[in-house]
């Protein structure tokens, strides 16, 4: 079996596309990141086939911040580019959603099988919640556009099969009519090199709450800015990465007392400030199955976490984490709550957190969970 991995961005296809090479299964991966930069990230010779101006052509738009009005012209870009790669001598085209419309016919006449990943919820279910979420607070919706969604729901009827990261993901999609035999949930892992607990924490007198992503409505931060402005006096909150294009106009007027919002950090930066924090959050109205979840864990630090971030699949209520309803401000507060006043409990889930991602969540055990799926599509 050979399989090509067909990604307009990194996302988890860099770890998927390692695990395949160490395997003898990897076939190309095809990207817009230069040669170099592919070696760095995966300390690896992979096979490649590159469009390094498509990458180039996104990170002039993320400077230039115009939010998403870039991707659908970007996944057809780059959906042309990998459809004219050779895929004689391929078995399966794993190809990133919006991405890979145009390889498909041409992957489907080489007599490849289809995989689409799609590292989020359905696209509509995705659209109807972030739309909801931007009116509630009165900012200006940034979904994705109907070309994109035009191009995703397309993709999902032409593959044979749709790769998603959680069991919250899977069942919008059965909600909206896929079938769960084209399906394949596939939970990501982690670095267990990189993030483990450090043997000291900075002392102070507050507990540290901490936020990573970016900060902006999908990651629910107008939620967990109430929810702690009611704890400001027993907490301390720290957010961690950059802001959502448009999101600062909502962040000068919020209720910011006790919080320091660091901006973007570097990666290599990230374990230590994991290591130094009490509790973790990632309120999201919208996810798969986000990496910080699973940082957070390996480094000892408990997760308060939404069920829409696919809690069910690695949350253990009162051992490992807390999880609260997508968009509950109450228990939102209540959870943080619980974990800032109970220090017994916090240390006791801070001594179990990274002992709940040592068996199967791992970058290991995802590459040979994708492999089995693979060969299971063949057969």
């Amino acid at each position: 079996m050979k399989v090509i991995v067909s990604t307009h961005g990194r996302f988890h296809a860099f770890e998927l596309a390692q695990g395949l090479h160490k395997h003898d299964l990897l076939h190309r991966l095809v990207t817009p990141y230069p040669s170099r930069a592919v070696k760095k990230l995966t300390n690896a010779e992979l096979p490649l086939r590159n469009a390094a101006w498509i990458e180039l052509f996104k990170r002039i738009c993320s400077k230039a911040r115009i939010g998403n009005k870039c991707d659908a012209f970007v996944g057809h870009k780059f959906g042309q580019f990998a459809a004219r790669t050779d895929m004689t001598g391929a078995d399966i085209f794993v190809g990133w959603s919006n991405a890979s419309l145009e390889a498909i016919p041409v992957a489907r006449e080489t007599g490849l099988k289809i995989v689409i990943e799609r590292g989020s919820s359905h696209i509509k279910h995705q659209t109807d919640v972030l739309k909801g979420a931007y009116q509630l607070i009165g900012m200006n919706v940034s979904t994705a556009s109907h070309k994109v969604i035009e191009r995703e729901l397309a993709e999902y009827e032409q593959a044979d099969a749709i790769a998603v990261p959680s069991n919250f993901a899977a069942q919008t999609f059965t909600d909206r009519g896929i079938s769960p035999e084209k399906l394949i949930v596939n939970n990501y892992g982690v670095d267990l090199s990189r993030f483990k607990p450090i043997d000291t924490k900075t002392n102070r007198d507050k507990p540290r709450i901490l936020f990573v992503g970016q900060v902006g409505v999908r990651k629910g931060i107008p939620n967990l800015l109430n929810a702690f402005s009611k704890l400001k006096d027993k907490a301390e909150l720290h957010l961690v990465g950059p802001i959502e294009p448009g999101f600062s106009s909502y962040l000068r007027d919020a209720a910011t007392d006790g919080v320091t919002i660091k901006g973007s950090v570097s990666g290599d930066s990230l374990p230590e400030i994991y290591g130094n924090a009490d509790i973790f959050c990632l309120p999201s109205l919208e996810e798969g199955f986000p990496l910080v979840n699973l940082q957070a864990l390996a480094s000892g630090c408990p997760v308060i976490t939404t069920e829409a971030a696919g809690a069910a699949d690695i949350i253990r209520d009162g051992t490992n984490g807390l999880t609260v309803a997508n968009d509950s401000t109450e228990q939102l507060t209540d959870a943080l709550e619980k974990l800032i006043e109970d220090v017994a409990l916090r240390q006791e889930m801070s001594e179990a957190a990274p002992l709940s991602v040592l068996d199967g969540f791992t970058w290991g055990r995802y590459v040979s969970r994708a492999i089995t799926a693979y060969e299971n599509l063949l057969r």
